[in-house]
């Protein structure tokens, strides 16, 4: 995803790192670069929103446990496999 403007971090960069800004995970300068890029790029987010939303809705429904963490890796995994298709597929089409 790119919204075409241009940014001191990539648009792909920015939503790869949701979770870990989400989730406290990420170290304060690429924090603030996160910050930063959602604050000017509105397609941005809305994503960054849509998947705060959903962690929220998990949040609620599991009571707060956590995942194993080789789960997390292999969700994460297939996200950005799933991406990289799309804009694969995308790509194609223009």
């Amino acid at each position: 995803m790119s919204c075409g403007g241009p940014h001191a971090v990539d648009c792909r960069k920015v939503l790869e790192a949701v979770y870990l800004y989400l989730d406290g995970e990420i170290d304060f300068d690429h924090k603030h670069l996160v910050r930063s890029h959602l604050d000017e790029c509105s397609p941005c987010l809305r994503e960054f929103g849509v998947e705060h939303e959903v962690k929220l809705l998990v949040a609620r429904r599991c009571g707060g446990e956590r995942a194993p963490e080789s789960l997390r890796e292999s969700v994460l995994e297939r996200l950005r496999a799933a991406r990289i298709d799309a804009d694969a597929a995308e790509f194609r089409t223009e």
